[in-house]
């Protein structure tokens, strides 16, 4: 069963370590941001408990559009600023949610997620999108779960370069 500090009875900083060797092997040589996307949101998606949604937004002009994911059919275009995902875009920081029916603004695409993580990808000082993870068990996502997303953005980012 998870708890605050452990995936399946393996410390967080060890299952993203892991996790993050996994991802850079499978996209290793592959610089499409899209196939990217999606190796990356299954492999989230498949590794990580508790997760009822693992994908993609990219930010096109003024709004984030779905990219490829894992889970239940998703909203198609938000807002920057607006719900979870659009906040972070607007703060241009990543925003951990314990529980997303106290989140002002929220955006239900399903109603069986109670908490969320959202961490923007950054290209030097230009915010692209962002990972989208969304879970049932209220308060799922930690500084840990922040941190270890974090580096796999910073991965996803590395192999896909749009330059």
């Amino acid at each position: 069963m998870f708890e605050t500090h452990t995936i399946d009875n393996v410390a967080k900083p060890a299952f993203y370590r892991e996790l993050c060797r996994q991802l850079d092997a499978l996209l290793q040589g592959a610089r499409d941001p899209i196939a990217n996307s999606a190796n990356t949101s299954a492999l989230l998606f498949h590794l990580m408990p508790q997760l009822n949604w693992a994908g993609f937004y990219f930010l096109h002009s003024s709004e984030l559009v779905l990219g490829p994911f894992q889970g239940k059919p998703a909203c198609v275009r938000i807002a920057v600023g607006q719900g979870v995902c659009g906040s972070a875009v607007a703060r241009r920081q990543s925003i951990v949610v314990a529980d997303v029916h106290a989140f002002p603004g929220y955006i239900a695409c399903d109603a069986a997620s109670r908490s969320e993580l959202v961490m923007p990808l950054k290209d030097q000082d230009a915010i692209l999108g962002v990972i989208d993870l969304d879970s049932p068990p209220p308060g799922r996502f930690d500084d840990d779960d922040r941190a270890g997303i974090e580096r796999v953005a910073a991965l996803y980012m590395a192999y896909s370069r749009r330059s």
